[in-house]
């Protein structure tokens, strides 16, 4: 695939089914992850996967979180939550491990983490392989956050869902770059 078409065409992919990536699409993934812009070299990511019956267990986890914010949740919310992970064979979870930098503050960590992501998404779309990256509040739940294991300094920024396109692949948004750019003529006066 072409690298401008894939950067203008990729898009998130939400119907997702069996197959989940193999072990060389997924080493390609991470591999393209790793490639992103790194100031100081730290390396700030870390990544998990989740597949298989692990699917079942994060729901039980997203279950358990919910049922602390919200006691009184009905079983049908309880069982919306556990069957979250089961929308894709495959979920990564990225996880930004942020270290202590004189030069290179928390913002530019996350950032480089961010871009890792998109590179993992990009890396996805080029291969054929449906992905779309997701938050809510699962992502920052405290009771999540420790049955994954991430240490008191770690964020998780999202999971990303990932599989086989199910049914065909919407198209790519077109946008007009006009909309979002505009030339700065020097300082403005206060």
């Amino acid at each position: 695939m072409d690298a401008l078409d894939l950067l203008l065409n990729r898009v998130s992919v939400t119907r997702l089914c069996e197959p989940a990536p193999d072990a060389a699409q997924l080493d390609l993934l991470f591999r393209a992850a790793l490639r992103a812009p790194d100031h100081g070299q730290l390396h700030p990511w870390r990544f998990l996967t989740i597949e298989g019956d692990a699917r079942h267990k994060l729901g039980e986890l997203f279950a358990r979180a919910l049922q602390s914010w919200e006691p009184d949740a009905s079983e049908q919310a309880l069982q919306k939550a556990r069957n979250m992970p089961l929308r894709a064979p495959m979920l990564i979870v990225v996880i930004a491990s942020v270290k202590a930098h004189p030069k290179v503050p928390e913002h530019e960590q996350l950032l480089a983490v961010g871009c890792a992501a998109h590179g993992l998404l990009l890396a996805a779309h080029a291969q054929g392989i449906g992905a779309v990256w997701r938050t809510g509040e699962f992502s920052y739940d405290p009771q999540v956050l420790s049955g994954l294991g991430l240490s008191q300094q770690e964020r998780l920024l999202g999971f990303i869902y990932i599989g086989t396109p199910e049914g065909r692949v919407r198209a790519a948004p077109v946008l007009e770059p006009q909309a979002f750019v505009s030339d700065w003529g020097g300082q403005q006066d206060a």
